[in-house]
């Protein structure tokens, strides 16, 4: 699945990954490989890119929305860092 972070300045992360962890407003929810279409709100908090199995990379987030469709998860947040 490929994977994308964009912040209103900036392209945060893209790449082809396992599945992604995300805060949802109701709470965490996870999105992988081959995932059935979905648009949902994400609160603050914190977000796991899996990039494989055993790889993940952490992200902390503002809130925003995530869209993922034909295999491809696209994150729009208010803002982001690296942890």
């Amino acid at each position: 699945m490929t994977l994308e972070i964009l912040t209103p300045e900036k392209r945060i992360y893209s790449g082809e990954v396992y599945g992604v962890q995300l805060p949802g407003i109701d709470g965490k929810f996870e999105v992988l490989n081959r995932h059935a279409p979905i648009v949902s709100a994400l609160g603050k908090g914190n977000l796991k890119v899996l990039k494989d199995k055993t790889t993940t990379a952490h992200f902390r987030i503002e809130g925003g929305f995530v869209e993922v469709l034909n295999n491809k998860a696209t994150v729009l947040v208010e803002g982001a860092t690296e942890l």
